[in-house]
């Protein structure tokens, strides 16, 4: 007796469910990818890139809270300037963030965008309700 025909039938049976079974670890694995995955992905790009655009006289925090002026840029650290006559040599992993002019004008610039769109819609919503009151 032979268990490839056995087989055979077996799958030919199971051929509809098994789409059915498949499909709800296909849609958790999509899920983790679009919202838990792929955002961090992106954060850490944008991390990436406000490190390698450090200059001399951005005003950064470094992981351990320390906050000072960037008095030189080399290729794997930065030097803070924290007081007048301290300097210390961090690795470019352990600033955090940039409290610049640099981040603020970013910064503005987003929120500025933001309340264009805004009002934007508003102007349109205002048209179309003055239209229909007509």
């Amino acid at each position: 007796m032979s268990f490839i025909p056995l087989l055979q039938d077996a799958s030919q049976q199971l051929g509809g469910n098994m789409v059915m079974t498949v499909a709800p670890f296909i849609l958790i694995i999509a899920v983790f990818y679009f919202f838990m995955i792929r955002p961090q992905n992106k954060k850490q790009k944008e991390i990436e890139q406000m490190r390698n655009s450090l200059q001399k006289g951005d005003k950064v925090v470094t992981i351990g809270g320390i906050h000072g002026t960037v008095s030189s840029v080399k290729e794997r650290t930065v030097i803070l300037k924290v007081d007048d006559g301290t300097k210390i040599e961090f690795d470019r992993s352990a600033v955090a963030t940039v409290a610049g002019d640099r981040a603020i004008a970013k910064a503005e610039k987003g929120k500025i965008e933001e309340k264009h769109d805004d009002k934007a819609d508003g102007a349109e919503s205002s048209a179309e309700s003055a239209s229909s009151e007509k």
